[in-house]
């Protein structure tokens, strides 16, 4: 199969070619893409070295999938020319997600709704994927009612720059230019990306909107408090969740451990339970500290952590390209 990797050579792209590799997608033809300057360029895929070609040839070379995270604005400009040049695009981008003839898709929760036609594929924001990876087989069974989410999102979510300004706070190198408006280091910024007109963060906006899209379901109320921490990989998430029905907490935990992609780790006895150290570089979304609201009824309290550059991005992508080939999609 022939795959494009647009924007390979930043941060998400990369993983993007490392997951690709691991998960042995059957690549007969590597085309990376990425900005003029690294036109010419190489990267690294499973041992040899590929040379960065421009938009423009990639289209020309009408790769089966392309797999994007270059930023919304390139996508909406170039993810329709691959699209009438017949190729399969798997956007990382916020740029199609609520595009209402978009399918914004986590394959384990919601891919039986791709088809044939579907030629732009959006790939949901990274805490929007973990989030609801959980409220998902839950919402099936209880049938969610209201959803309170707090973030606690790494700085990779935020690109090279940041990681670059954590580190060099913490060496005490003033000369590295800020991503952020403060120090993230010893510091929490209650503040990822931009405000829009109502005080949210489009971060926030991001997951109250998606959850609803991707499970098909507007019945529920979900509210959001997304905060920057200083932890270089994995997000973690404070999640209340108010239910229609009662639940039993060792059914909960039975429903979460058996659905695909999520890891149960929950013994507090053992001081057991989900980090954001302990995600890092795997595919899984782990869930733990699960228990009662002890304030109201049919209300459950968890913790969500999960890698935000495999599975919050990277992974899912490279997760739908697989589903569309093993049910001869593209």
């Amino acid at each position: 199969m022939k795959v494009a990797v647009v924007g390979s050579t930043g941060m998400v792209g990369q993983v993007m070619l490392k997951v690709l590799e691991e998960r042995n997608f059957p690549v007969t033809e590597l085309i990376p893409v990425a900005s003029e300057k690294s036109v010419g360029k190489k990267v690294k895929y499973k041992q040899e070295e590929f040379t960065i070609v421009s938009m423009k040839d990639a289209i020309a070379a009408k790769p089966d999938i392309a797999i994007f995270s270059a930023g919304g604005s390139t996508s909406l400009e170039f993810a329709p020319l691959f699209a009438e040049a017949g190729t399969t695009v798997i956007d990382n981008s916020s740029a199609w997600r609520m595009d209402p003839d978009k399918k914004l898709v986590v394959p384990e929760i919601n891919a039986d709704v791709l088809t044939k036609e579907d030629k732009i594929i959006a790939n949901p924001n990274c805490s929007t994927i973990q989030l609801v990876m959980v409220l998902g087989p839950l919402n099936k069974k209880y049938d969610l009612k209201r959803v309170i989410v707090s973030t606690y999102q790494s700085v990779t979510g935020t690109g090279k720059a940041a990681v670059d300004q954590l580190n060099s706070e913490i060496s005490g190198d003033e000369t590295i230019a800020k991503v952020y408006p403060y120090q993230i280091f010893k510091n929490a910024l209650p503040h990822c990306d931009v405000f829009a007109d109502d005080d949210y963060t489009k971060e926030e906006i991001k997951l109250m909107k998606e959850p609803k899209k991707i499970l098909g379901d507007d019945t529920f109320n979900l509210t959001a408090t997304a905060v920057r921490v200083p932890v270089q990989g994995g997000h973690s998430e404070s999640v209340n969740i108010e239910f229609e029905n009662e639940f039993d907490l060792d059914e909960v935990r039975k429903i979460l451990s058996e659905t695909p992609g999520v890891v149960v780790v929950d013994n507090v006895k053992n001081n057991e339970y989900p980090m954001p150290l302990y995600s890092e570089g795997k595919d899984e979304v782990f869930v733990g500290r699960i228990r009662r609201d002890l304030s109201q009824p049919k209300t459950l309290n968890l913790w969500i952590v999960a890698d935000n550059l495999r599975k919050g991005a990277a992974t899912n992508a490279v997760q739908i390209a697989e589903y569309l080939a093993a049910n001869n999609l593209v």
